[in-house]
């Protein structure tokens, strides 16, 4: 299995740490809002890519973290006048509720930021031990330099980045040795939550709180550290130089990034209104669309996300659960009891089926080609629809059912369909949502909404009233 190391630049084969073993850190969302669609890409892709481990038999210990002490945070709280947990504990479900529709499995581990405040202090005085950190009026720097290989992921150059900040002016820039020197600990400002420190009291720098929560859940080494490109620097290089010189012990052996996801060939900005959270595309079509459409292209290649190509996911998805769907109808007429040997044509099927599990396995073994791989599963429903019919052996129906299942679930997709919802049963459905909304139980209004998506059916509120229709 090759796998694409942005530390070389170049495909390696990977070698875990211990025998069918993977010990895999994947950067979580800071959640002081619904995710965006930008979000979902790296927690899409780097589910599959842990699933794909999974189904080749080995045991994935994947931590995926929450940073629930953020800026974004604190102002969203100060703005409804709540505690920053109740920010951040309510877009933690959200979060949850987001990647339950997208089937993206739950982490072995979800650690929370604030919850290993204790791991953090004492990573920091190793740091300061070592030499590796400083401490000036509360707040603690580390001493970038100190670390020789500092650059080293992102390939940048440190003198250049020194040259890069030496017109930049920031507040408390003056009480660093270095321009380049970055917080491990900052002292609280008024109304902000709060951790007693050595230093100050006060709360920890983004960048320490993944090398901590790495460090407690899978060592310290790690086979794979994942996350989006924008990452790269400067949060998983300092990371990086935090955990290489307070463990003495290489980070991670690989480092995997997916592309940046652009709207309609433009990066995504609030600005440019091209912004979109999950929860407005599941409005539109179901999140297993979403799913689809991101593996769709490789990993690493820039997304461009639109209207038409999340159409064209649509119509293949719709593919592969009507092949799915008409199979589970020929399997309830075929004779069950039948045990007749193959016939030679039959036969023939089952090495296709075969060759088409293998060419799946060796575009997933390259650098998780999904693209390649969604091809396969398309050649195996058109496998299905032009060898099988109802004079088929069950045996063989059930094979090729079973075989498109097995990928399909690889990739996370769901190729069953859910039983088709009656026209009745969906307007006494809206008539419940209506009745939530005006007793302001909008929780189960959207619980509601979510449930008819999820069987394909997209809620339209006009001022006519509510419009619905099956995508």
């Amino acid at each position: 299995m090759k796998i694409y190391n942005t530390l070389t630049r170049r495909k390696e084969e990977f070698v875990p740490i211990e025998e069918k073993k993977v010990r895999m850190y994947v950067c979580g969302p800071t959640v002081y809002n619904y995710i965006h669609i930008g979000n979902a890409r790296p927690m899409i892709v780097f589910d599959t890519v842990r699933r794909f481990f999974e189904y080749k038999g080995y045991q994935v210990n994947y931590v995926s973290n929450f940073t629930d002490v953020d800026d974004k945070i604190i102002k969203k709280a100060n703005e409804e006048g709540v505690d920053a947990s109740e920010i951040s504990e309510r877009f933690i479900k959200e979060v949850k509720r987001d990647m339950k529709a997208m089937n993206v499995k739950e982490a072995s581990t979800h650690p929370k930021a604030t919850e290993e405040i204790d791991g953090m202090i004492a990573m920091i005085e190793t740091l300061i031990e070592k030499g590796h950190a400083y401490e000036k009026n509360g707040t603690v720097y580390f001493r970038t330099r100190s670390f020789q290989d500092y650059g080293k992921l992102s390939k940048k150059n440190i003198d250049d980045l020194e040259a890069g900040h030496r017109d930049i002016k920031v507040a408390g820039e003056e009480e660093k040795e270095d321009p380049l020197d970055f917080v491990l600990w900052k002292p609280k400002k008024e109304g902000e939550p709060y951790w007693e420190s050595p230093w100050s009291d006060g709360r920890p720098g983004w960048h320490i709180e993944c090398s901590v929560m790495s460090k407690k859940y899978l060592g310290d080494e790690i086979d794979i550290h994942a996350g989006g490109e924008d990452l790269i620097f400067p949060h998983h290089e300092n990371e990086i130089a935090q955990s290489e010189a307070a463990n003495g012990k290489t980070f991670s052996r690989y480092w995997m990034h997916n592309g940046f996801l652009n709207i309609d060939n433009k990066k995504m900005s609030k600005s440019e209104g091209n912004f979109f959270t999950v929860r407005e595309i599941e409005e539109k079509y179901p999140l297993q669309v979403l799913r689809f459409f991101m593996l769709s292209a490789h990993y690493r290649s820039p997304l461009n996300f639109s209207k038409e190509l999340m159409e064209a996911s649509k119509n293949g998805l719709e593919r592969i659960t009507t092949a799915v769907f008409n199979l589970e109808h020929l399997m309830k007429a075929a004779d069950t009891e039948n045990d007749a040997p193959l016939s030679d044509p039959a036969r023939k099927v089952l090495e296709e089926l075969d060759k088409l599990q293998r060419r799946f396995n060796e575009a997933m073994e390259d650098d998780f080609n999904t693209a390649d791989a969604i091809s396969v599963i398309f050649d195996m429903v058109k496998l299905a629809n032009t060898s099988l019919t109802e004079n088929s052996a069950y045996v063989l129906l059930k094979a090729v059912y079973d075989r498109i299942l097995l990928l399909c679930d690889v990739l996370g997709i769901e190729a069953v369909r859910e039983t088709e919802i009656l026209d009745e049963e969906i307007e006494k459905l809206i008539a419940e949502r209506q009745a939530a909304r005006k007793e302001k139980n909008f929780a189960r209004a959207d619980e509601i909404r979510k449930q008819l998506s999820e069987q394909g059916i997209v809620l339209e509120d006009t001022r006519e009233g509510v419009r619905w229709k099956r995508v």
